[in-house]
């Protein structure tokens, strides 16, 4: 049969939400169905909610702005499909409640997720809504655990002579010529993370509102660090062979290689931005973060440039080098 209406963007939509935890009616219209007129996308949504799968509140201020969530029926009914498994959203992301409590830093996630999709769509490169994923738990074992914002998955294009060209161009005015970072798999040698004869990026990413302080921001920084590092020991068994193999660290299990690290700062000024990047470029002075910063390039960039260019625009600073700005699919050390 053709021509027939299979229901898919309303699956897209219901498991976005789900997948995200929270968008407004504008948000959710860009992410899922920029092709078609909003009137459309307020319809699905009030169908869907009339389905019992999603939810909304409504804001009291900015235009009485309406937030969606799903209910805990629609996490039901997406947790079973294939694109969503092992993605089951915490209680609090369908209660009402729960969800009005935390709709500034939800949204704000939900807004830079926004911008990575849609700059990928102006470049032709491969970034799905669901490549993004909120809130991915890495164990470091003690019941302690890395929870970064998001989880990005990009797959850059690939690209021609000419473009290779133009990007050379682009790098050198903002950054020394040094040797590839190894880290993510982003130098054009390293196939491991050829895809089709593009290059896939993953990115953790922390969005900071400054509901905390610098020092706590640039401790985040040792978190990863240990994430990096973290391996189990191996279970003790009664009959051990006499050379065991040295413990592998858990983030191998996920990725081939580890993801580059980019925190996005909001809510604050530009003397704020400079704190906040200062404390993290602080912290790199650690000696036991050195093996971690060698390895993965870590950047941060103030929100509203990253609205106002795009997040391949050269406006994150790496923390180790903050008299350089570049674009983060960055990859060179100075």
């Amino acid at each position: 049969m053709t021509d027939v209406d299979t229901g898919g963007r309303d699956r897209l939509a219901l498991a976005v939400l789900v997948q995200y935890r929270m968008a407004t009616t504008e948000q959710m219209h860009l992410i899922v169905s920029s092709d078609v007129r909003i009137e459309q996308t307020r319809r699905r949504l009030m169908k869907l909610r009339g389905e019992g799968l999603i939810d909304r509140i409504t804001l009291p201020q900015a235009g009485r702005t309406r937030v969606w969530h799903p209910t805990a029926y629609g996490a039901q009914v997406a947790g079973e499909w294939p694109e969503l498994r092992g993605r089951r959203p915490p209680r609090g992301a369908v209660d009402r409640t729960a969800v009005r409590l935390k709709v500034g830093h939800g949204l704000t996630v939900t807004e830079t997720a926004l911008a990575f999709l849609q700059d990928a769509r102006h470049r032709g490169d491969v970034c799905r809504p669901l490549d993004w994923i909120p809130e991915v738990h890495h164990p470091l074992g003690g019941g302690e655990a890395v929870i970064p914002d998001a989880l990005l998955y990009y797959q850059r294009r690939p690209t021609d002579r000419a473009d290779d060209a133009s990007r050379t161009t682009r790098t050198t005015r903002t950054t020394r010529t040094t040797r590839t970072n190894r880290a993510d798999g982003a130098d054009e040698g390293n196939n491991e993370s050829d895809v089709r004869g593009g290059v896939m990026l993953r990115a953790f990413v922390e969005v900071d509102r400054a509901t905390m302080g610098p020092e706590r921001l640039a401790a985040k920084l040792s978190a990863y660090a240990r994430l990096h590092n973290y391996a189990p020991a191996p279970a003790v068994r009664q009959r051990q062979q006499p050379f065991l193999e040295p413990a592998q660290e858990t983030w191998r299990q996920r990725y081939p290689l580890f993801p580059r690290l980019l925190f996005i700062l909001d809510s604050t000024g530009p003397v704020g931005v400079e704190n906040r990047i200062n404390a993290l470029r602080a912290a790199t002075r650690r000696a036991e973060l050195a093996p971690f910063l060698r390895d993965v390039p870590v950047l941060a960039a103030p929100m509203t440039d990253l609205l106002h260019h795009g997040p391949t625009a050269p406006v994150w600073q790496p923390v180790t080098d903050l008299d350089h700005r570049v674009d983060w699919m960055h990859t060179r050390h100075p």
